[in-house]
């Protein structure tokens, strides 16, 4: 089974919130040390950046107002990030953080469902969420501002054995139905592979970011079921498939991935699948 939700789901909204404002931060400062949360919904955004940016304000609110509503009300914190951590990568690349990640090579469900849902959005930008079980080939639609019957008609055409469409009827969506916040949708962005840590509104420095990224690269290139890694804050190296791979081999090869796609805010549109 795998759920997916796209780029209008309250929690993508914030998690695209949180990757434009990484993208700013770039713009801004060579290696800007990044980590924040956003919490969207009912007329009012609420951000904490702990950040060596000095952000604008009114940049912030550009950005909010972008990709979510001109109406809402900004809540803005932004702090410095602790000295031991800002001074971490200093001298040379060092692992920005604890984890332990796992990726997988995506899967057909996976590849089945993300490029339905994909194509959904291109016809109707509105807020949806969907499930595909590959095993009894059930097929569950939730798309608001679109009608029920003509979304049925859409879909019909894949020839699902089992077809559930908008169960509750039709229905409006978004940040005035539902609030939105940060990582709470990484079984949307990274299927089977979902371990600890959150893949956005963060530096390229974070482990949550480079390792997840980093390991989804070589699982789809390699094809493999599972790659596995953990580090501690401060690693300048990795045992990653039994090979030692140094942190900046890591971090650079996922920012060249992540600026391939268009950024942070683009990877955080739909995620690594």
């Amino acid at each position: 089974m795998f759920e997916k939700v796209n780029p209008s789901h309250p929690d993508k909204l914030a998690d695209r919130i949180g990757g434009a404002i990484v993208d700013l931060g770039y713009r801004m400062q060579d290696r800007p040390k990044i980590a924040g949360e956003c919490l969207i919904g009912h007329g009012n955004c609420h951000i904490i950046i702990e950040t060596s940016v000095k952000y604008d304000e009114n940049d912030i609110r550009q950005i909010v107002n972008r990709i979510a509503d001109s109406e809402v009300k900004l809540d803005l914190k932004i702090v410095s990030q602790d000295i031991h951590l800002a001074t971490n990568q200093d001298v040379e690349i060092r692992c920005g953080d604890n984890g332990i990640f796992k990726a997988c090579a995506i899967s057909d469900e996976e590849k089945k469902l993300s490029d339905i849902v994909r194509k959904l959005y291109e016809e109707n930008s509105k807020d949806g969420k969907f499930i595909y079980d590959e095993s009894d080939d059930t097929f569950v639609a939730c798309q608001s501002n679109i009608s029920t019957q003509k979304l049925k008609e859409k879909l019909s055409i894949y020839g699902f054995k089992k077809l559930i469409v908008n169960p509750l009827g039709d229905w409006t969506g978004g940040i005035n139905v539902d609030t939105g916040a940060t990582n709470r949708k990484l079984g949307s962005d990274m299927g089977r592979a979902v371990t600890g840590g959150g893949l956005h509104f963060k530096d390229i420095s974070k482990s949550d970011v480079s390792v997840n990224v980093y390991l989804h690269k070589i699982a789809n290139e390699q094809n493999l079921k599972e790659v596995t890694c953990k580090c501690a804050i401060g690693d300048k190296n990795l045992l990653i498939n039994g090979k030692e791979i140094s942190y900046k081999e890591v971090t650079d090869t996922a920012f060249k991935y992540i600026k391939e796609l268009g950024g942070f805010e683009k990877l955080a549109e739909w995620g690594l699948i």
